[in-house]
């Protein structure tokens, strides 16, 4: 029988979706059980005296019938409810939240704009990886959230009247997608951020990250179309024109974009085009997590890891066995090559920082059978929940690990978009020569190595006499010259 106290649920009732999020505790960390989204459109029901319409409610009610059987078998104290812009909107929200309340069995709290915020921000802060000095983005049906902070602390909270099923009603309620129509709503979203985007700017930021379900369909858009998974203005301007180039609403097609998601998108998008604009933002990422998760994290008083990719890759070792001494000697050997020609092969902080994830991860797919471990171990890594990581980031260390060893999928190397083809390639390259140096899993036995590249041909330079002392690391070096050459990566082999 499951242990019921291990459970814990948190319930967003937004103004246009619904979602319930039902996790287990496991050793300080959450495990995923259920996610359940529901497209209700509450902010489409309000009308010009903000009062809620009884088909509205209705669709409300229906979907909370729904999450309610999944709440009985957690207890109540382990559950949070909050709603959020339409419902602190509506004149008569009283009414929806009685006979809702009255469906769930627990209280809903309707919360203040700035305490969503600092949920989304907290819900970030635990699940999303890279530099954790951030400017949050969460742009809801009825409202838009704006949080700055640093790790586990925000520095400045706005929650703005402008919504992607708001700014639907206004400035898309023809189902017209017209330069004139954009040019309105990209207007009005700059006038509701005018006030605040000195604040935000005086706090900063080092990197930008979205927690919406617009910038969600941007990453399904960009993924779908091979394109890397940095949103930046100059793709956002250029969907803009593919959405105006359909004409309507209804014939808005666009590769990437669900059927679910495509109502709200060009309203969605307006508004971010604003925010891009108006913040001078360079680019922006996919967040880990927001309010669900924020709610979640909270009712467990969780710290804010310093690291998260960290600890996502030693509960995922510890969960398949992975020998850690081994994933972090070819960790120390791909770090100690790749410093040797980071400068020649252009190798930034981030792609360096997951070629080390991918050391760390190599050998997961043993732990399911040694035959095909390769695929495995990347299989593994495409489907697990990877907090901190964003689904770019994952198809990489999927790929990486794909071709750790054997012959090189070269195409795989390409399809990914976390980084340019070229780069994928290099990383591959690293891991594989420090996977090889480090097979006889001991630390003194790993030799002194020199690298050195010049365009793609890489010059490895051995200790005297070590291909005669190690015979069989020198029928699988000479293995792996093979393998690289098919793929027209050149790879000498040199004595001090």
């Amino acid at each position: 029988m499951q242990n019921t106290s291990t459970l814990y649920a948190a319930i967003d009732l937004g103004s246009n979706s619904f979602h319930m999020l039902v996790v287990r505790e496991v050793a300080g960390s959450i495990q995923t059980l259920t996610r359940i989204k529901r497209k209700v459109r509450l902010a489409a029901g309000l009308n010009s005296d903000n009062s809620l319409s009884a088909e509205a409610m209705a669709r409300g009610w229906q979907c909370l019938q729904l999450f309610a059987e999944r709440l009985q078998d957690i207890p109540h104290a382990q559950i949070r409810v909050v709603a959020t812009a339409t419902l602190r909107l509506a004149t008569n929200a009283s009414e929806f939240i009685q006979r809702a309340q009255e469906i769930l069995g627990c209280p809903v709290q309707v919360i203040s704009g700035e305490e969503e915020a600092r949920l989304i921000y907290q819900g970030v802060a635990h699940t999303t990886g890279g530099d954790d000095r951030r400017l949050v983005v969460d742009i809801g049906g009825a409202s838009t959230e704006l949080v700055t902070g640093s790790g586990a602390h925000s520095t400045s909270l706005f929650s703005l009247p402008m919504g992607c099923v708001t700014w639907l009603e206004r400035y898309f309620s023809d189902r017209s997608l017209t330069t004139e129509n954009f040019a309105a709503a990209e207007r009005a979203a700059r006038k509701v951020l005018l006030p605040v985007v000195d604040e935000l700017k005086r706090h900063g930021w080092h990197a930008c990250v979205g927690a919406s379900g617009t910038v969600q369909a941007l990453q399904e858009i960009m993924m779908a179309q091979g394109m890397d998974e940095r949103i930046t203005l100059t793709k956002l301007q250029q969907l803009k024109q593919r959405a105006i180039q359909c004409g309507r609403l209804e014939e808005l097609e666009i590769e990437g974009l669900t059927l679910e998601r495509a109502l709200v998108f060009p309203s969605g998008l307006a508004i971010l085009i604003a925010i891009f604009d108006a913040m001078k933002i360079d680019c922006m990422t996919l967040a880990g997590g927001a309010l669900r998760e924020g709610l979640v994290y909270g009712m467990l008083h969780l710290p804010v890891d310093q690291d998260i990719r960290d600890r996502t890759l030693h509960t995922l070792q510890r969960r398949f066995m992975v020998d850690a001494d081994q994933a972090t000697r070819v960790q120390r050997l791909a770090t100690c090559l790749s410093r040797q020609i980071a400068d020649d092969w252009q190798l930034d902080p981030l792609s360096l920082e997951l070629l080390s994830s991918a050391c760390q991860l190599h050998e997961i797919g043993l732990s399911i059978d040694f035959k095909q471990a390769p695929k495995h171990a990347a299989y593994l890594v495409h489907n697990l929940d990877l907090p901190g990581f964003t689904p770019a980031q994952k198809k990489l260390l999927a790929t990486l690990l794909l071709n750790q060893t054997n012959p090189v999928d070269l195409s795989s190397l390409h399809q990914q978009n976390a980084v340019p083809p070229r780069l994928a390639e290099r990383l591959c390259r690293l891991l594989r020569l420090a996977i090889i140096f480090a097979s006889r899993r001991r630390d003194d036995c790993v030799p002194e190595l020199t690298l050195a590249a010049k365009e793609e041909t890489l010059a490895l330079t051995l200790p005297a006499s070590w291909l005669t002392r190690h015979p069989l690391g020198a029928e699988m070096l000479q293995q792996e010259i093979l393998w690289q050459s098919y793929v027209h990566w050149p790879l000498e082999i040199h004595h001090s």
